[in-house]
């Protein structure tokens, strides 16, 4: 069975940075593409990150420059590292493959709270 385990955020004022983890088990993981996603209250889930299994990467316009995903394929674990939050970037935040793929059972994600 599929697993997914988001940890890392937090309360952050704005400028600070936060490191996401999520570790995945049940998943032939190294072969995955993942991604990292976010959904603010009353707002729709929506992909920020993504990274292939050979470790290219591309971002939503809006964390362009600021957050940053990669992977450890021998923990079976991606991150997220964002730096300069701002609040906006409030929101519970999940992985799971990226769009286009067959999503897996979302986990519990993990909250990101930007506030002074």
């Amino acid at each position: 069975q599929v697993r997914l385990v988001e940890s890392g955020g937090g309360l952050v004022q704005p400028g600070g940075s936060l490191r996401l983890s999520c570790a995945a088990s049940g998943l032939l993981f190294s072969i995955n593409a993942m991604g990292w996603y976010r959904q603010a209250p009353g707002k729709q889930r929506e992909l920020v990150a993504a990274i292939t299994s050979g470790g290219s990467t591309n971002y939503a316009d809006s964390v362009k420059g600021r957050f940053t995903i990669s992977r450890d394929n021998a923990k079976n674990t991606v991150y997220l590292q964002m730096n300069s939050l701002k609040p906006e970037d409030t929101a519970r935040y999940y992985c799971n493959v990226p769009p286009g793929l067959r999503l897996l059972d979302w986990g519990q994600g993990t909250q990101v709270t930007v506030s002074s």
